[in-house]
């Protein structure tokens, strides 16, 4: 059994607060032919310029290092691809490096750029993500991805994705599913709705209007998950700039915080031992004394069903940031939706639900923007710019787009860089004349997560504005 010393369960400290300063995304797409991934690149750095309303050489002579997420070199048969991108945005010889933690690399760039302004070390920083997953077929695609799992253990039960979440959406629906089809159909409402939010994203890749009816008709890619239970393969690129405060309000009038924290659990869900789970704060002690009579099967944790690395990260970036109950303290979130069933099972470690009960959070309508059932908005939506499933994931870019997204809600500036037409033209794609305004009114604190493997890597980013900082946190 693991157990944990208090040195390990200590929150993490910083040296001062970091605020993100402005964010911006290229178009994404299944294939770029007439695009260099450099040019992605540029469009990313230079909206995020424009955002604050500088020039991207403006905006550059502010940064003293920078962060490059790529998941894999093999996709754009480039080693070293960091060094290509800081050549062609002109930031030689500024220091740089290349970041990896498979799905959840661009979270872990955030990460690492985060803790380089919270030291000290720099005072402002280039955080980039990209990814190029059109120079290969799609299945030499999905094979370069299943090599970041255990190739030893996992690789011989399919060596693709989808097929280990397959295992734990069966064990799932299972125990905490009870093998009800209603359960399936609520996993078919996550990409419902996450496709359907996608409509109103100009840079969504994979924006749809389908049913449930829809998803449950769609091919199976490994049972019981279904090609639109799957998120995107994506090319693309999105940058965040993070700064100290005294650099951020020299930049902009309005900065917001951000504190990104991270887990790691192994590569082998089986091995994962059974343990006394670290509680976050909205949980009790012996809130799970009862689960596997409430839940036959559940008695083991962690296993097939849970992210331990999900309930670390969570339970560091809660306890810097003061967040003492998510549903309550978050207005938004954008959670790491790579299949339907991952989706369900992240609430539960990150405490949006008890174990046992994440589809509640679905089935109540309060991960919606608007609640279906009530007409009220959605007591804490998730994924509003459509996820993985119906945005992208471009792994590289992904955490980093999660939180710009995040943030543009809380710069109450989601309808400018999602309704804007000239940017719907730019991309070649057609604004819906039921265009929608999906901007959570009043959000204040909202937090994005990114999610490697089967919960191998997972970074939690929770991004606040500054008049609305949490009780208890780091620098109220």
């Amino acid at each position: 059994m693991i157990t944990f010393s208090e040195r390990q369960l200590r929150i993490p400290t910083i040296m001062r607060p970091v605020y993100l300063v402005t964010g911006g995304m290229s178009k994404f797409a299944r294939a770029f032919p007439d695009r260099k991934t450099e040019e992605l690149c540029v469009d990313a750095l230079t909206e995020a310029a424009e955002f604050i309303y500088m020039t991207p050489a403006e905006l550059k002579r502010y940064i003293h290092s920078c962060y490059y997420g790529h998941f894999a070199d093999h996709f754009g048969d480039q080693l070293l691809g960091e060094a290509v991108i800081h050549d062609r945005l002109g930031l030689d010889p500024l220091g740089n490096i290349g970041i990896k933690t498979g799905g959840a690399t661009g979270g872990s760039t955030l990460w690492e750029a985060y803790k380089t302004v919270a030291s000290g070390y720099s005072d402002c920083v280039l955080a980039l993500g990209w990814e190029r997953m059109d120079e290969v077929p799609t299945d030499e695609g999905n094979h370069y991805i299943a090599c970041a799992a255990d190739k030893d253990w996992e690789t011989p039960l399919g060596h693709i994705y989808t097929g280990y979440y397959a295992v734990m959406a069966q064990k799932y629906w299972q125990v905490f599913g009870r093998e009800e089809d209603a359960f399936r159909r609520t996993m078919a409402a996550i990409a419902v709705k996450n496709r359907g939010y996608a409509v109103h994203n100009p840079h969504a890749q994979g924006p749809l209007r389908i049913t449930v009816e829809d998803v449950l008709n769609s091919p199976v890619v490994a049972y019981p998950l279904r090609a639109l239970d799957c998120c995107l393969m994506s090319v693309g690129a999105a940058a965040a700039i993070l700064a100290d405060e005294k650099t951020a309000f020299e930049m902009t009038d309005n900065p917001l915080r951000i504190d990104v924290c991270a887990a790691s659990h192994t590569l082998r869900p089986a091995d994962r031992r059974n343990m006394e789970i670290p509680l976050l704060p909205n949980e009790t002690p012996g809130q799970y004394r009862d689960l596997a009579d409430r839940f036959p099967g559940a008695e083991r944790y962690p296993g097939f069903t849970s992210f331990l690395a999900a309930r670390m990260a969570a339970y560091y970036a809660y306890g810097l940031t003061g967040v003492t109950d998510p549903c309550t303290d978050l207005d938004l979130v954008e959670l790491h939706d790579a299949f339907t069933i991952s989706d369900i099972q992240s609430y539960e470690d990150l405490g949006l639900r008890p174990y046992g009960e994440g589809r509640n959070y679905v089935e109540s309508g309060d991960c919606y923007h608007t609640n279906p059932h009530t007409g009220q908005p959605g007591r804490l939506p998730a994924n509003l710019s459509g996820g993985l499933i119906g945005c992208m994931h471009a792994v590289g870019a992904t955490g980093i787009m999660q939180v710009i997204e995040v943030g543009h809600h809380l710069w109450n500036r989601w309808a400018e860089m999602h309704g804007d037409p000239g940017k719907w033209t730019r991309f070649g794609r057609s604004k819906p004349e039921d265009w929608r305004d999906l901007q959570v009114v009043g959000a204040r604190r909202g937090m994005a997560v990114s999610h490697a493997g089967v919960g191998s890597h997972v970074t939690c980013a929770i991004v606040q504005h500054p008049d609305h900082l949490l009780r208890g946190g780091a620098f109220q």
